[in-house]
């Protein structure tokens, strides 16, 4: 119990941790004042028992009351308001901490952790934190201090009563690590449920389209119910395996009270205890059972928290690229890789290419699906690194650029385009946050995007949706263009930019495209005829290995991959339908 209580702290920060120790050395106080209720009670009986009460006996007793009253009040909001302020300033930082940290994970990270994973981290696990885990930690610490502190008042009153509740709490803290075990075997398996559960709703909803043009409804349908019913069934097992611990523990409470209650009637029955102390004795019991059953039926739930905190740094744990380097201005942009390997998963995916790429040149990649492509150019753009030999920019190893640094020089066009819901200007302006709107317009004439966009209700200053839903694929590229025209990077990266563009679109598309190439390092990822034909050098990567490098007209003089390629395009685009 006080392990998970110190991993959290820990958790917090300086800052908030601070803010949980002074609310838990408040609840000191605040159990003191709790317990000055016994003398208050004590006063009046003894009056009573004098068999004559006084009005300094009532004004003694209710001011010793009110004081308790009113102290325990106000340390309580003291308490909850520090409690509440580190809770969610936690979560708040360590939601933005866990961004920024992914923010330099190599992209392999998110390959193999699902979306589902890491936006239930975010969310249900965070949740859990900010309102579960603070309340939890907070009244199980209240809780067994205001035990122990009466437990050490009572010593001063009767010694054998504070022996019989000391034994009790004994008994307490071993029925409670018993359910301490048994939540931690099933803490886990709550928190990958919900996970699961966050997974398949997603898919579930990304894939809708999907889901209905193959008529998947059924099967997507029962995967998802299996996760809710799944999550079901771990919640009810969870209450099923607890309660019956929880139950023992309140028997042991109340049954501790019982037998304060009844040995104090037999001292005072025997003669060894006197009336007052007796009575005392019988109201402790029921304070003391207030307070047990609270700290126990809420620390059920720490080893959620536990695994809470495991989960969320998980995250944080997950070793960064080496992104402490220097920020650097190359005198050119030449782009070099000296023969670089990478593998995923066991698999060697890029198996020792070298290769060049002067400034102010167009480098298209093409080759055969699954070859290594996307991977090599993830790795000239440091989206992932090398596991042996170099890649450089400007004659400097990538690795020696400090990570934004790096970044500055290079805008990305791919063929999935993600916009966010955001306004247009403001999707169109990431690469310069504080652009003036002149800017913005003057990038979007340039990317051929001006017109469809004056032509919006809002023009500038319409909200899409999340990913661009509400515009069409053209226009989400020409938005990304004039993005990137923005940020005015030395090197573009462009994944088959019009590969999924109507004809219609494409015209303005490659307009676009030449205005944001002009002077630029260029290497494009490209499938299309038009696009590759005019680059000053192609590289056709299969198998993870450069296997033909040239200018299209030498790459058409030699048999292979190339040759074959064009010819299956050429093929292609002669088709007709015949009437």
């Amino acid at each position: 119990m006080l392990k998970v209580i110190k991993k959290f702290f820990a958790f917090c920060g300086k800052e908030n941790r601070r803010k949980f120790m002074t609310s838990v050395w408040l609840s000191v106080f605040q159990a003191m004042f709790e317990a000055m209720k016994i003398p208050a009670i004590a006063a009046m009986i003894r009056a009573l028992m004098r068999g004559n009460v006084e009005t300094t006996d009532i004004l003694l007793s209710l001011g010793i009351m009110l004081i308790s009253i009113i102290g325990a009040g106000l340390i309580k909001a003291k308490a909850t308001m520090l409690q509440t302020e580190g809770g969610y300033d936690t979560c708040a930082r360590k939601r933005v901490e866990i961004a920024e940290h992914m923010r330099y994970l190599p992209m392999g990270y998110f390959n193999t952790n699902s979306l589902g994973q890491i936006t239930s981290v975010t969310t249900n696990v965070m949740e859990n934190l900010e309102n579960v885990a603070t309340r939890v930690v907070m009244l199980v610490c209240e809780g067994l201090l205001t035990t122990s502190l009466i437990i050490v008042m009572l010593f001063f009153f009767d010694w054998r009563i504070a022996l019989v509740l000391l034994a009790g709490f004994a008994l307490f803290l071993l029925a409670n690590s018993r359910l301490q075990a048994a939540a931690g075997k099933l803490a886990g398996t709550k928190i990958s449920a919900d996970e699961k559960l966050v997974e398949k709703v997603l898919e579930y909803l990304q894939g809708m389209t999907e889901v209905k043009a193959y008529h998947l409804t059924g099967k997507k349908s029962r995967e998802l119910n299996d996760a809710i019913s799944a999550n079901s069934k771990i919640n009810t097992d969870m209450e099923m395996t607890l309660i019956p611990r929880m139950t023992v523990q309140s028997y042991i409470a109340k049954l501790t009270g019982v037998a304060m209650v009844a040995c104090s009637c037999a001292f005072y029955c025997g003669g060894s205890m006197d009336a007052l102390t007796a009575v005392v004795m019988v109201i402790s019991s029921f304070i003391i059972y207030a307070s047990l059953e609270t700290a126990g039926n809420y620390s059920a739930l720490l080893r959620v928290v536990d695994v809470s905190v495991d989960r969320a740094q998980e995250i944080l744990d997950t070793p960064q690229m080496d992104i402490s380097g220097e920020v650097i201005s190359p005198d050119t942009k030449d782009i070099a890789a000296q023969d670089i390997t990478f593998s995923y998963e066991k698999r060697n995916v890029i198996d020792g290419i070298s290769l060049h790429i002067p400034e102010k040149t167009t480098t298209a990649i093409v080759g055969p699906s699954g070859g290594g492509k996307t991977t090599l150019v993830n790795l000239l753009a440091r989206f992932w690194d090398v596991e042996s030999g170099t890649v450089s920019l400007g004659g400097r190893n990538v690795k020696e650029y400090d990570m934004d640094s790096l970044m500055s020089h290079f805008s990305f066009v791919f063929q999935s385009v993600y916009l966010f819901h955001d306004t247009i200007a403001n999707n169109i302006r990431f690469g310069q946050p504080n652009a003036p709107m002149e800017d913005v317009i003057a990038a979007a004439k340039q990317a051929c995007c001006h017109d469809f966009i004056s032509a919006l209700p809002d023009g500038y200053d319409t909200v899409v949706g999340e990913g661009g839903a509400s515009l069409s694929g053209g226009e989400r590229q020409r938005i990304s263009i004039a993005r990137a025209m923005m940020k005015d990077a030395p090197v573009i990266f462009l994944d088959e930019a019009t590969a999924n563009v109507d004809p219609e679109n494409e015209n303005e598309l490659m307009k676009a495209i030449q205005a944001l190439t002009a002077e630029k390092t260029v290497i494009m990822i490209a499938h299309r005829l038009k696009t590759v034909e005019h680059a000053d050098q192609i590289l056709v990567v299969d198998r993870g290995r450069i296997v033909q490098q040239g200018t299209h007209a030498s790459l058409m003089e030699q048999d292979g991959i190339y040759k074959d390629f064009i010819g299956q395009r050429r093929e292609a685009a002669s088709w007709k339908i015949k009437q």
